[in-house]
């Protein structure tokens, strides 16, 4: 059993899976951070100096130990905002991926045969005719 499991694991793609979520979740958090700390601030500066974290809908006030009860919207509006600008960069990569995949792919010019190659290539053909 172990030994099926280590040949699982060793295998391309369940690596390439494992290297692309860790470093997935390490470029998602770096887009919350520029989310976060760089374009929502800016954003809410344009809007009129709202800070979206504090947008919310109270459906019931805080009384005593029980807390507040409410619909933060300024926060739902922050994670679309993060995963538009997560699924664009992953658009714009796996784009360039392809890009440089079909170049890869573009088959390489014919050797062009010297006259001599070409002289030969008859004899042998006009010697198989006969």
């Amino acid at each position: 059993m172990f030994q099926d499991f280590k040949k699982f694991i060793m295998r391309g793609n369940v690596v390439d899976l494992a290297v692309a979520v860790i470093i997935g979740g390490a470029f998602g958090r770096i887009i919350t951070s520029l989310v976060n700390d760089l374009l929502m601030p800016v954003l809410g500066i344009l809007i009129g100096g709202i800070n979206f974290t504090d947008l919310k809908i109270v459906i019931r006030a805080a009384q005593g130990e029980t807390a507040e009860l409410a619909i933060n919207y300024g926060a739902f509006i922050q994670s679309v905002i993060d995963f538009l600008i997560i699924a664009l960069a992953i658009f714009l990569i796996i784009r360039c991926i392809i890009r440089m995949q079909k170049v890869k792919e573009e088959p390489s010019p014919a050797p062009t045969l010297s006259n001599e190659e070409v002289l030969l290539t008859e004899i042998r053909d006009i010697l198989k005719a006969k």
